[in-house]
């Protein structure tokens, strides 16, 4: 696959024909109606080998680097003889490297009083290793609440994808630090809890318990831990497997009610792997910036790289941006989520560029609503997702996990696919 930034003048006939394709292809593979006016500085997959235009100083070797495979592969592509000479402006094919096995996570969360949506599940399910209906709610008794789960299984099953059991301290829709106090520090409640737990994972066939406990108050630290060991206990001898959620850390010490009670290295060691939330910088209460911008995004990896290894860390991703309404001022009005789809289209609409931060890696455009209000919008494309599939590369990590499920974002299921090798359960790892 190639990556294409809409130019301005371009059309999609334009661009099929400068890549030996076709209108209906890219249509397609990025689901845009053909009819529609391209955005400039809009991200395009293309169902193409990727290629290079030689440029003054370039090597077999400096190109080959550049994209992390051989000279024999660049030579052999190319059907370039040992000693050929690169001319500037030559076009180079760049062979796909051997595509990496990992695995793959998506949360869906049901509309309120709504079961988990089969449709969703059902379209998500073969690009993925774990299908995670959010969330199972911890009660003050050591019940859970229930969750209406309707079809997800059977989805789920049919595109080869486990569930994982998401257990959350959410209590009136936030996360209660008062209500993991009474479950962590109560070896009963915890009893029972795991108890329910266990028993839902075998009537619905999940294969992961996933905790993600938040806000904790930083005093529950060690109790988390400790609840964590018994829970592995109870987990791992009925045959399934653990893991947490874990807010976006870069050091052991770092303050805050989101953070104290997350150890990185105590996780590391008891669960069979973490999903770090590393999205939420840009979020709808805050400044307008990227949701995942790569600088900070790199630096909590290599932080939890120093506390565990690299196969049990998962990188969160989220799959929205969000549009901020100009001034902003804290406290005042929200953002509002928006897809990647739901992006392009606003920026046609108010005829808006797109930009491209390379600093944060991520798009972004301005644009003036009807009542003369400026508007800032920050969100995921083709490019910004694949700088983070080079970070899951880089690092050698055991995957990437999405939040959330029901939001367009057909490029990232493209390039998930062209970059890995999606692990199923049934396949070892």
């Amino acid at each position: 696959m190639q990556i294409y930034v809409v130019q301005p003048g371009d059309s999609l006939y334009a661009i099929a024909n400068r890549f030996g394709t076709t209108v209906q292809a890219i249509s397609l593979i990025n689901e845009i109606n053909p009819e529609l006016q391209l955005v400039v500085g809009q991200a395009l997959v293309i169902p193409v080998p990727e290629r290079y235009i030689v440029k003054k100083g370039d090597t077999l070797f400096t190109i080959a680097k550049r994209y992390g495979i051989s000279v024999n592969q660049l030579r052999s592509a190319n059907r370039l003889a040992p000693n050929a000479i690169l001319s500037i402006g030559m076009s180079l094919i760049i062979p796909r490297n051997q595509r990496t096995p990992v695995q793959s996570n998506a949360y869906i969360e049901p509309r309120q009083n709504q079961p988990v949506d089969e449709q969703t599940a059902r379209k998500a399910s073969p690009f993925l290793t774990y299908l995670a209906p959010f969330s199972y709610q911890i009660l003050r008794n050591g019940d859970l609440k229930p969750l209406d789960l309707d079809n997800a299984p059977k989805a789920a099953a049919d595109g080869g994808a486990t569930l994982m059991l998401v257990v959350t301290n959410l209590e009136n829709g936030q996360f209660s630090a008062e209500l993991g106090e009474v479950i962590l520090e109560n070896e009963e409640l915890q009893d029972k809890l795991l108890n329910n737990i266990l028993q839902i994972a075998k009537q619905y066939g999940f294969s992961d318990i996933h905790f993600d406990l938040e806000h904790l108050y930083p005093k529950d630290r060690e109790p988390y831990i400790n609840f964590l060991r018994k829970a592995r206990d109870k987990i791992h001898g009925a045959g399934l497997l653990l893991s947490t959620a874990l807010a976006p850390k870069t050091s052991a010490t770092q303050k805050g009610i989101w953070y104290e009670a997350h150890d990185y290295k105590a996780h590391g060691e008891i669960v069979d792997f973490v999903i770090l939330m590393t999205y939420e910088w840009g979020y709808s209460g805050g400044p307008p910036m990227a949701v995942s911008p790569i600088g900070p995004v790199r630096r909590v990896i290599e932080y939890a790289l120093s506390e565990m290894p690299a196969e049990k860390i998962m990188m969160g991703q989220n799959l929205y941006g969000y549009d901020w309404t100009l001034p902003y001022q804290r406290g005042g009005k929200f953002a509002k989520v928006v897809s990647p789809q739901q992006a392009i289209n606003i920026a046609r609409n108010n005829e808006a560029a797109i930009l491209y931060d390379y600093g944060a890696q991520a798009p972004f455009f301005t644009y003036y609503d009807e009542q003369k209000k400026e508007h800032e919008v920050w969100f995921e494309d083709a490019r910004s997702i694949q700088a983070k599939f080079n970070l899951i590369k880089e690092f050698g990590l055991r995957g990437i996990s999405y939040w959330k499920l029901g939001i367009d974002f057909p490029q990232n299921w493209v390039l998930l696919e062209d970059n890995f090798i999606v692990v199923k359960r049934s396949s070892p790892m």
